[in-house]
């Protein structure tokens, strides 16, 4: 089998000039076949086979066409074809029918369109040709590639249109400011179209561009910003290496110089003139110095003191933050009369200093200041911030206490008149002499009222009324010993009846209104008519109090129920001062241990747990249970026939209640509410032999819940009829704890015993214990009949 070469040619024409690159595979072609020699499979037949050669180059077209006709590319041609038009080729891959188009009969490739190499630099096509009655591939597809050839048709163009930086002032010549750079859109693989070098167009002698690097520099050494501060650097970008042709571009820099502290701040002048009234208050302001410094920033930031002068502990001043200045104040109140002139010395120092121009001087400046004092009407001045003045209490009315003093400080030394502003004395107790400040009293002084009186007085130049001051006067009222001694309270004082000799009952103490500067010291004693009480009496315990004693064993309400102890009371001032104050002392009646638990006839405490209602209601039933009995007595005793008609008629009136308790009305008998109320037994003194005047008497009944010990009462009872010759002899017997009517106890009556013939033996009452033995000795003697 024979087998034809394909033979692609590719012609690509600039100035009609190819440029032909290396092949990059390449097989021999020979214009004869070579012929091998072998055995075949049929038959042993000789068969021959020629080698097919194929040369596969790389062309290039040239980019931005511009001639009249379409440019011509290349030629695709097989040596089957012999020219009579069975072949067809066609051409397939990158553009391929739109870009590049085949003559299906010649094999012709022209382009179509004006390639752009900086949009597709390389295009990879495939040719193959087909018989045209078969349709049979004649040669295997080949491929081959069509580069763009690069022209010089894009400039330069930088990053940026514009590129904004800044430097420090003052920096050194070579000082990188920024980098710009610019890029071509040609192959920088051919030739020089995408070789770019910089080149600064405006901006010399200040600032230099590395022609390569694009690094913009500065040129000019110590550049001021406060000689300018803003520098426009145009640069240029320029292709071809910067040769005659190449295409530009440019780009603008903003450079600014910033600030850096260079300078030091400078008064514009040395001296400074400003005044003050003297009564400018502390902290006035009075004027403001700038010092001038060419920068910016906190490096323009100043801070202002006053280094020395005489007028240094007088003013202050202060940096104001805002405006850079120094502001002037007072610092202490002015005197003109004292000092008219001060001078300052004012120091302006930068707070940020560098220390990199420091030789360049000292970053401060100073300058005077002189403040003159301008006089004012000034009011009057007193000579104490207040005063305190003693009065005594008994002070005399017109009585000159003390004085306040007041000037003018102004050189003229206007007069002065005083007043008391009668806001701080309405009772208008004190008064001042207008000419010379002299207080006096006008109305008496009393300690015990009003001990401090606080008052004020003012003082007002006479040719200017305006000009007044005014000063506080505390005025203290001195004691004096005018008012005695007194009891400190009330004493509710009382004594036990059964008290002993010595025993403490009460302690007393005083006050006194005076105050005198030792502190107080009373004395206590009774009363001369009282010197040796036969009852009481009084201890000074030296300590402002006293002690109130007993001085017998034993006190009888029955006989005094209450005592006046009159006590007599000095203080310890000059002059001595006293008082008489009484002490009412009640018997009362006492428990064992001491407590107090009743001090008269009628009940002292009421019983704990009842309520007034319910006392009330006793008391109800209590007074229709008297009118019961009151009306019972009344009828029975019109009905009894007369008492006792002779000497022998002895009997006994028994009148006997069937429970333990009660009897407190013995309607024919001996009336027990005489023993009940002790005060009232000298009142009620009726002889029981006699029939009485009136037919009844009523008798004031003592309150069922009052406990009241007659014990004593009836003991002396017993003593006073035992030695009383007259005195009739028969019992009123009340039993008030009957035990019934099988009781085992005899009665004791003498009625009985009148009936027995002979006499009773009664020593059995001292077997009955104490409460029995003056019954015993009564009854159980041999002459107890006679007695």
């Amino acid at each position: 089998m024979r087998t034809y070469s394909l033979t692609v040619l590719l012609w690509s024409c600039m100035f009609h000039v190819i440029h032909m690159m290396p092949s990059q595979k390449r097989t021999n072609k020979h214009s004869h076949s070579e012929r091998t020699t072998g055995l075949s499979e049929n038959g042993g037949k000789t068969l021959h086979r020629t080698k097919r050669g194929w040369m596969w180059n790389q062309f290039f077209l040239l980019e931005e066409y511009t001639g009249p006709d379409t440019q011509y590319v290349g030629k695709l041609h097989t040596d089957q074809d012999k020219g009579d038009g069975n072949l067809k080729y066609i051409l397939t891959g990158d553009g391929a029918g739109s870009l590049f188009i085949i003559d299906e009969n010649t094999g012709d490739i022209h382009a179509a369109k004006k390639l752009d190499r900086e949009e597709k630099s390389l295009y990879v096509l495939r040719a193959k040709a087909i018989d045209r009655k078969t349709g049979r591939q004649v040669e295997p597809e080949s491929e081959f590639i069509i580069k763009i050839h690069d022209i010089n048709d894009n400039e330069p163009k930088f990053t940026k249109d514009m590129y904004t930086a800044s430097i420090p002032e003052m920096s050194g010549v070579g000082t990188s400011v920024i980098q710009v750079t610019a890029t071509d859109a040609d192959d920088a693989n051919y030739g020089n179209s995408a070789k770019v070098v910089y080149s600064i167009l405006q901006g010399q002698p200040y600032f230099s561009v590395d022609p390569e690097t694009g690094i913009i520099k500065t040129a000019l050494p110590d550049m001021s910003r406060e000689n300018r501060e803003q520098y426009q650097v145009v640069i240029q970008a320029k292709d071809m290496g910067g040769q005659m042709g190449g295409l530009s571009g440019t780009t603008t820099v903003n450079i600014t110089l910033t600030d850096v502290n260079d300078n030091p701040p400078r008064f514009p002048q040395s001296t400074y003139q400003f005044s003050s009234p003297e009564s400018a208050p502390p902290g006035t302001p009075l004027g403001r110095i700038k010092a001038n410094d060419p920068d910016v920033g906190e490096n323009a930031e100043i801070e202002y003191s006053i280094s020395n002068g005489d007028g240094s502990d007088m003013f202050d001043i202060v940096t104001d933050k805002d405006t850079q200045e120094g502001i002037i104040t007072v610092k202490k109140h002015l005197d003109f009369e004292n000092k008219m002139l001060y001078t300052l010395r004012v120091e302006a120092t930068n707070t940020h200093p560098d220390p990199r121009f420091l030789q360049l001087g000292p970053f401060k400046d100073t300058a005077l200041v002189k403040i003159s004092v301008e006089d004012t009407d000034e009011p009057p001045v007193f000579s104490r911030p207040w005063y305190l003045i003693e009065a005594d209490e008994d002070a005399k009315e017109g009585s000159i206490i003390g004085q306040v003093v007041a000037h003018d400080p102004d050189i003229t030394k206007n007069a002065i008149k005083y007043s008391v502003d009668r806001h701080t004395d309405l009772d208008r107790i004190f008064n001042i002499y207008s000419g010379n400040g002299s207080l006096f009293i006008s109305k008496p002084l009393d300690r015990e009222e009003t001990p401090w009186h606080n008052i004020t007085v003012i003082a007002t130049e006479i040719n200017n009324p305006k000009q007044s001051s005014q000063i506080p006067v505390f005025i203290r009222i001195l004691d004096i010993n005018d008012h005695a001694p007194e009891f400190a309270k009330y004493y509710e004082t009382f004594v036990c009846e059964n008290a002993k000799a010595g025993q403490l009952i009460q302690t007393v103490s005083a006050v006194d209104k005076d105050d005198p500067p030792q502190g107080h010291k009373f004395f206590f004693e009774l009363v001369p008519e009282f010197a040796v009480h036969p009852n009481f009496s009084i201890v000074d315990n030296k300590d402002n109090t006293a002690g109130i004693m007993t001085r017998r064993n034993g006190y009888s309400r029955s006989k005094m129920s209450t005592y006046l102890l009159p006590i007599i009371i000095f203080d310890n001032d000059y002059p001595i001062q006293s008082s008489t104050g009484t002490l009412t002392i009640r018997v009362c009646a006492c428990d064992s241990r001491g407590n107090m638990q009743s001090c008269n006839a009628e009940a002292f405490l009421l019983p704990a747990g009842l309520s007034t209602g319910a006392l009330v209601a006793i008391l109800l039933c209590i007074i229709i249970l008297l009118l019961v009995v009151l009306f019972t007595a009344l009828k029975r005793q019109r009905k009894k026939e007369p008492l006792i008609i002779s000497k022998d008629d002895v009997r006994d009136n028994i009148v006997t209640y069937n429970d333990e308790g009660g009897g407190e009305e013995d309607t024919q008998a001996f009336d027990i509410g005489t023993l009940r109320n002790p005060e009232a037994r000298e009142e009620s003194k009726m002889r029981r032999d006699v029939i009485p005047e009136t037919i009844f008497q009523i008798r004031r009944t003592a309150p069922l819940w009052e406990n009241i010990d007659v014990q004593d009462f009836i003991h002396r009872r017993l003593k006073e009829n035992d030695l009383d010759p007259a005195a009739p002899p028969y019992d009123s017997l009340a039993t008030y704890a009957y035990e019934g009517n099988d009781s085992i106890a005899n009665s004791l009556s003498s009625l009985e015993s009148l009936t027995t013939e002979g006499n009773q033996d009664y020593d059995y009452l001292s077997d009955w214990g104490p409460r029995f033995k003056k019954l015993a000795d009564m009854y159980g003697g041999e002459d107890s009949d006679r007695d």
